[in-house]
């Protein structure tokens, strides 16, 4: 009995190490580089740890090309299976992320969520803002895509790289290609039954319920999920992922740009402790590195730092407006062509950038105004302090002789001749020698 007590002890010690583990990661918002760098991370970890199968959440308009290819480059190599999950209910997978359920090995979506609209946009000046490059027209299915050579390009390589996900994983193959070339949609129930996902899944355990004995197909072979009783462990975003996602959004890059150029305008204009020059340059290297992730205009970077200037340039050159209207012209139409395209989750709204325009113009001509008071304030210390003031003659002389001023004994020259305790005043120094010259009756009197 005594043995048979402690196998059972052992038993249960032991079973917690062959229940199933399942990792979840979550993603809501533009997919960039730091979303991409969260989830491959997630996706490590989850090797790492043995788990039975890694969950991506996600509702995302979809995002940056270079860091959707990332995660699905990261799935296709995983030995762990991914199961991405559209939820919650009034989530999507727009764009980029219909791309990432087709790469997963299982798909499933949320009641009320929906998936496509996978057109790649145009990107670049020459493209029309806001319109699928490429998109056919309407009712032709046998056309080449319209548009420029690129989008004619951009759009059959898309169109390619989703049908041979498609067929990867045994989905609707002809459906993604109609989704990139006429930016179709679908719901959720419409999604499931044409085989664009797996199934509908009301929640996670749901998900589970229902992935659970599915065969997948891994880069290390066939694998059946066995997710009986699995344990879900959420893999959350650590502080650097947090602050790159946070700083990724364009319009919190302009803002941080917008306080770094403040802080060194302000630590350049008025020296001081260089408190607001090491935030101003805090702030300036955070938005370069953002920015940096971002698919930037240059036209529209050169436009905004244009604005900048004419706006300071109004400050210190008064021309009755035309430099500060002129800069903050300029300034908003840098701060709307800054993005490189129309991404979806990746653009700067223009009721943001008309009050943060005129913020800056009242912040810049505030500290130039702040700056020209401080200049115009007479000298306090130095040689320069020192014309004006008084003198006391120490000793009869006609050119040359010693003289008392600021509590001190100076060597001093004046043309007319002074007499001991006379009263003077410096006009001038020239090194050691006050040039002095004596004071008025009236001067002397008062």
């Amino acid at each position: 009995m005594r043995r048979f007590l402690v196998l059972a002890a052992a038993l249960l010690i032991c079973l917690p190490a062959f229940a199933a583990t399942v990792k979840v990661a979550e993603i809501h918002g533009a997919i960039s580089p730091a979303s991409a760098a969260y989830f491959l991370r997630a996706l490590d970890e989850a090797q790492t740890s043995r788990a039975d199968l890694l969950v991506l959440k996600l509702d995302t308009p979809g995002g940056l090309d270079s860091a959707m290819r990332e995660m699905i480059q990261g799935i296709l190599a995983s030995p762990v299976p991914v199961a991405t999950f559209v939820a919650p209910s009034g989530a999507r997978a727009a764009s980029a992320g219909t791309y990432i359920l087709y790469a997963s090995h299982v798909a499933a979506m949320a009641p009320g969520t929906n998936l496509g609209a996978a057109t790649p946009v145009a990107i670049g000046i020459g493209g029309d803002a806001g319109k699928p490059a490429g998109k056919k027209p309407e009712g032709d299915k046998d056309s080449a895509p319209s548009g420029s050579a690129m989008e004619k390009k951009a759009v059959h390589d898309a169109a390619a790289y989703i049908r041979s996900l498609a067929q990867l994983r045994g989905r609707n193959a002809e459906w993604a290609e109609r989704a990139v070339r006429e930016a179709l949609s679908l719901s959720a129930e419409e999604a499931a039954e044409q085989k664009v996902v797996d199934f509908v899944a009301a929640d996670l355990s749901d998900l589970l319920r229902q992935a659970n004995g599915r065969q997948v197909k891994l880069a290390t072979g066939e694998a059946t999920l066995a997710l009986e009783g699995a344990a879900a462990v959420v893999a959350p975003p650590n502080w650097q992922e947090r602050l790159l996602m946070a700083i990724a959004d364009p319009n919190i890059a302009l803002i941080l740009m917008m306080l770094g150029i403040y802080g060194l305008l302000f630590e350049f204009y008025t020296p001081g402790f260089g408190v607001s020059g090491i935030i101003g340059a805090i702030c300036l290297l955070l938005a370069l590195y953002a920015l940096a992730m971002l698919p930037i205009n240059a036209t529209g970077a050169l436009l905004l730092l244009l604005g900048i200037a004419l706006m300071a340039t109004e400050a210190f050159m008064p021309s009755f407006g035309a430099f500060g209207i002129g800069g903050i012209v300029a300034f908003v139409a840098g701060a709307l062509v800054l993005i490189d395209g129309d991404l979806p989750g990746l653009d700067i709204s223009l009721a943001f950038v008309v009050p943060l325009a005129a913020t800056s113009a009242l912040a810049l001509f505030g500290i130039s105004a702040f700056a020209l008071r401080a200049r115009r304030r007479p000298t306090v210390s130095g040689v320069e302090a020192m014309a004006g003031g008084r003198v006391e003659a120490l000793e009869d002389f006609e050119h040359e002789g010693w003289v008392q001023a600021f509590g001190e004994r100076w060597k001093a020259r004046s043309e007319t001749p002074l007499a001991r305790g006379a009263r003077a005043r410096i006009v001038a120094v020239e090194g050691l020698i006050l040039v002095v010259k004596p004071e008025d009756k009236g001067e002397q009197s008062s």
